[in-house]
């Protein structure tokens, strides 16, 4: 845990296999005075040997790395080092995605859509509480996860899983519904937020599980 009253910075990792993604993120950090980032790694292996190397107090983590997951090397990281505050970034932030961070022992989850300065964020709150976990959409995740119906969709929503179904693109399902293609990919990122689902598969193997989506065997007559 990095100590609030210390005049030395809070020492950094980014791991992330996009330089341009870590690039952006050292700019974000360089202009915080309280952190300094000591490394940087593109994959699991280098983050856990340069961890080991460098002792960062926090740790920015991206889900997906060519090695392996994120979830993974932060549950690694979290029995050696019960301190050292945790981040994990990912592209794909449903519910499955956050729980799976909390379960790992991160200390922040943050969607790669959000303003830097909202990892910059994390990584303060990380520093200071490691083990108390937080994220911007943790109460409604807490709330469809224990909503015995399930997530209530939208009857646009529900249009829109129905056509996901069917296999319909993205231009598809923006002709069907009158819509443009950017409405289209919103509503169908909505969905994909309430089902804690990543992609379509996800979406729809989540839904019939739920009951929201009637199996496609199964007749009306």
């Amino acid at each position: 845990m990095s100590d609030p009253t210390s005049s030395e910075p809070t020492r950094v990792l980014l791991v992330d296999d996009h330089d341009l993604i870590r690039k952006g993120l050292r700019h974000a950090f360089d202009r915080d005075p309280q952190f300094e980032v000591v490394g940087e790694a593109g994959t699991t292996a280098e983050a856990l040997r340069l961890c080991a190397a460098l002792s960062p107090e926090v740790v920015i983590m991206d889900l997906r790395l060519p090695d392996g997951s994120g979830l993974d090397a932060t549950r690694e990281l979290r029995k050696n080092n019960p301190t050292m505050g945790i981040v994990v970034l990912t592209m794909y932030a449903g519910d499955d995605q956050l729980f799976g961070a909390l379960e790992a022992g991160a200390s922040a989850f943050v969607p790669k859509s959000s303003p830097a300065d909202d990892v910059v964020a994390a990584a303060r709150h990380a520093a200071s509480t490691p083990n108390a976990f937080t994220a911007a959409d943790l109460a409604e995740a807490m709330k469809r996860r224990l909503a015995p119906s399930g997530p209530q969709l939208s009857p646009r929503e529900g249009q829109v899983l129905k056509l996901l179904a069917d296999g319909m693109s993205v231009a598809g399902i923006a002709k069907q519904l009158y819509v443009s293609e950017s409405t289209a990919k919103t509503h169908i990122s909505k969905l994909y937020e309430k089902l804690g689902a990543a992609n379509r598969a996800q979406a729809l193997m989540t839904a019939l599980r739920l009951g929201i989506l009637e199996p496609p065997d199964k007749q009306r007559f």
